[in-house]
């Protein structure tokens, strides 16, 4: 199930915003020239990028990577993406390690896991690759920067928002994880706990199941909440893939309409539910900007623009000019909330 590879220039995807199927068309073999070539503003800098996601085939990933392919092209560099086909916490280990081997002048990585792959990071780190998280971070100890998608408080926030109104502010509400060990997923989770507690008293969380980002094990789940909870008036899925699967299933049973779905989703994947009724509002931030980002942060820690150090400030291409905040975390800006008025206006 694992060794899964795809290997790609900079600039094979012209254009992010025509969607993930465009971005997974764009996957060529290239051979994966670990050296890279610094290009014309790079120096001597070594501007080979790899990208490593919490597992290939995920929507929501292939977009980030087509960001941070366009990214790389602006400046210069080599880009390659790598990872496994499933979302296990040990299953990137592997890859961190390769890309230090080969020489890899930067490492971008969505963890699967905030501690276990810390110590082949740090070994990459030792061999000179610059570690950039975005989207899932590790421990802050284990990396030189995370591009935070958003405040942990911001995306919470928003999707109890989105439930409480769609469903009265009142009854039984469950929520549609990834892996039980993601950390973006579980900081979230424990801010919406502590939001329905504080503001929501009439809301009550029944269940946090978990899909581990897998297409049918979300729609089973999915299936076994609806069963297990014959009251339960709305679902929140915090993650692309379980949204999806969820709204999938929702769409064809005795529960659309009466069921209400919110989380993170994009709206490529989405637009259908939205129009067919079943999924009235959900967020999520532009993972080909969250991407776009990491990949232009990654650079700047290369070319020694920047150390990643609170206050540290660096140019990030089309989208502007961007500051380290504390624990070296870069802040992309608050969610967007997507439905019926304006999801025909967005392709990704």
């Amino acid at each position: 199930m694992f060794g899964m590879k795809r290997t790609r220039r900079a600039g094979v995807v012209a254009a992010v915003a025509l969607g993930v199927a465009l971005v997974a068309a764009g996957c060529s073999s290239s051979g994966g020239d670990a050296g890279g070539d610094a290009g014309e503003d790079g120096g001597d800098a070594n501007l080979s990028i790899t990208m490593l996601p919490k597992n290939l085939g995920n929507p929501y990933f292939d977009t980030s990577t087509g960001g941070a392919e366009e990214a790389t092209e602006e400046f210069g560099g080599t880009f390659e993406e790598v990872g496994p086909s499933e979302a296990s916490p040990t299953s990137q280990v592997q890859y961190i390690q390769t890309a230090a081997q080969q020489g890899a002048g930067g490492l971008i990585v969505s963890a699967n896991d905030p501690e276990a792959i810390c110590d082949a990071l740090d070994e990459a780190r030792s061999a000179g690759v610059k570690v950039v998280t975005f989207d899932s971070d590790t421990n802050p100890d284990c990396r030189d920067l995370f591009i935070n998608q958003a405040t942990a408080e911001g995306i919470a926030k928003i999707q109890v928002d989105l439930i409480a109104e769609q469903i009265g502010d009142a009854g039984q509400v469950a929520v549609l994880s990834a892996s039980a060990n993601a950390t973006n997923q579980n900081a979230w989770i424990e801010t919406m706990k502590e939001l329905l507690a504080s503001d929501h008293p009439d809301i009550e969380l029944v269940e946090v199941a978990y899909g581990d980002d897998d297409d049918q094990t979300s729609f089973d789940k999915t299936a076994a909440l609806l069963q297990t909870y014959p009251e339960l008036k709305g679902i929140i899925s915090p993650t692309t893939v379980g949204i999806s699967a969820a709204a999938r299933y929702l769409s064809t049973s005795e529960y659309k309409g009466k069921v209400a779905l919110t989380g993170l989703g994009t709206p490529n994947q989405m637009r259908e539910y939205v129009e067919d009724g079943t999924v009235t509002a959900f967020a999520l931030w532009n993972p080909a900007d969250l991407g776009y980002l990491a990949a232009w942060a990654t650079q700047a820690l290369i070319t020694g623009e920047i150390t990643g150090a609170e206050g540290d400030s660096f140019e990030a291409g089309k989208l502007g000019s961007f500051e380290v905040g504390a624990d070296g975390a870069v802040l992309l800006g608050d969610p967007y909330v997507f439905d019926a008025d304006n999801i025909g206006d967005f392709d990704f």
